[in-house]
């Protein structure tokens, strides 16, 4: 970005525009570790601030970067190219919460957490849980298209996502979808831009769907011998037509991590575990507790444990989503990737996942939302033995070649980002990505938003 370009951002953002070395950094990473500096950093507070942001990117040619918390694991917001890194954290209003009608109208720097409080105070409820949902924000989940534990029962963002405003990479205002439930009329652009990562358009308001809140809940953790077992059970549970509204499994590595936040003893012969939890009216959830209960018993649990009270579930929990930033005990280098199989097949992507670690000399970490057939695989490494970096480049590819071949998604909820675009055509095909790039082309012509992500070969924006 040249001089002009600073000097037309500070008209539009005066002091809300930094670009001193020290701000810039802290803007210039998400959760990989990835990191490159941006050339400045804008705040807007308004939709019209966005607009004439992307405006002037169109006419000067610098790369908008958009950001929510910088959370994501797949370097979605990072600044490859440089650029205005361009953070929604501000814009963060709830604008409207009607009890009648189960809507939520929200700003994209809203917290997700700080959504499903407030929906929770009036008995409503916003079931997209990622891990992050404390800090991570909505129009990060919604760039992304964000799963998280309650997915099994309850979907994905895309599934309570009825209509957004949002500026598109030409620097147009659009208003799609609808505030019903219900709605057919023309292209559904809602959904072409929830999950795009920021590269079609920013989106500036959402328009949400609530559900009323379960009246109660029950939490179980099963313990098994191995993950292939664990994932038998998750298997079995749901083809006895148990659906929990999480099912999430952890391996002993993982468990082992961070085991000593909650005080938690395993059992001999442990593996894996199951935090499982149900919910629903108060009259049925304490049978729902008992058939998952026996279920886990029937397909080989050693031990199950009910929690007796909130606090012991908030425990489990606690554990469950600490998972993510403790496995650097392993390892310092976490490589991170969150494949999809079909429920069926999830014995047999354990049980390669296991002989792949052995044959690649390498420490492989599972977790995740069993349930929905998500797993999160994590490769710790050193990060310092160049040999040991390229064992798990060649394990990184024979995953997401066997997670295809077993019909799955090489990305359940990360997004492609910089980490996995070289690996778009393995799952997409050559037409597939030449019909996306179309897209890119129709809704950012001058390719200013979020250059460098999902597509490898895409062209630099030139100043």
């Amino acid at each position: 970005m040249n001089e002009r370009a600073i000097s037309a951002l500070r008209e539009i953002f005066g002091g809300r525009l930094a670009t001193s070395r020290e701000e810039r950094v802290c803007y210039s990473f998400d959760a990989t570790g990835m990191e490159r500096l941006p050339d400045a950093v804008a705040f807007p507070e308004t939709a019209d601030e966005v607009r004439r942001t992307v405006l002037l990117a169109n006419d000067l040619r610098f790369p908008v970067i958009p950001r929510g918390a910088g959370s994501g694991f797949s370097g979605g917001s990072v600044p490859v190219r440089g650029g205005l890194v361009l953070s929604t954290e501000r814009m963060d209003r709830i604008l409207s919460l009607d009890e009648e009608n189960l809507v939520a109208v929200v700003e994209p720097g809203v917290v997700t957490g700080t959504l499903k409080e407030e929906a929770a105070r009036r008995g409503l409820f916003y079931p997209p849980d990622p891990a992050s949902f404390r800090f991570s924000t909505i129009g990060g989940n919604i760039a992304e298209c964000a799963g998280g534990m309650c997915a099994v029962k309850y979907g994905v963002t895309r599934d309570y996502v009825l209509g957004l405003e949002a500026v598109l990479g030409t620097g147009e205002m659009v208003r799609t979808g609808v505030a019903t439930m219900k709605g057919v009329v023309g292209y559904d652009l809602t959904r072409m831009l929830v999950g795009s990562e920021g590269t079609l358009g920013i989106v500036t308001k959402a328009t949400l769907r609530l559900i009323p809140l379960p009246e109660a809940v029950e939490t179980l953790l099963a313990f098994f011998r191995s993950t292939v077992e664990g994932s038998r059970a998750v298997v079995g549970m749901i083809g006895e037509r148990i659906v929990p509204c999480a099912l999430e499994l952890m391996d002993r590595t993982a468990i082992d991590c961070v085991r000593a936040l909650v005080d938690l003893t395993v059992p001999e012969g442990t593996g894996c575990a199951l935090l499982i939890e149900v919910d629903g009216p108060t009259s049925s959830v304490a049978d729902e507790a008992k058939r998952v209960e026996k279920a886990c018993r029937r397909f080989g649990a050693i031990e199950v444990r009910r929690a007796a009270d909130m606090e012991g579930r908030d425990r489990l929990w606690t554990l469950r989503r600490s998972i993510s930033p403790a496995l650097r005990k392993v390892n310092p280098v976490k490589i991170n990737e969150d494949i999809v199989v079909p429920r069926s097949r999830l014995p047999d992507m354990l049980e390669f996942l296991s002989d792949l670690g052995s044959r690649k000399q390498l420490r492989i970490v599972n977790f995740g939302h069993a349930g929905d057939g998500n797993v999160h695989v994590n490769l710790m490494i050193s990060g310092t033995d160049e040999e040991e970096r390229r064992r798990a480049d060649e394990a990184v590819s024979e995953i997401f070649r066997k997670t295809v071949e077993l019909g799955g998604t090489i990305s359940g909820e990360h997004g492609i980002g910089i980490s996995k675009a070289p690996y778009l055509a393995m799952e997409a095909g050559p037409l597939g990505v030449s019909v996306m790039k179309r897209l890119k082309a129709c809704f950012d012509p001058n390719g200013v938003l979020n250059p460098g992500k999902i597509f490898l070969e895409e062209r630099a924006v030139q100043a």
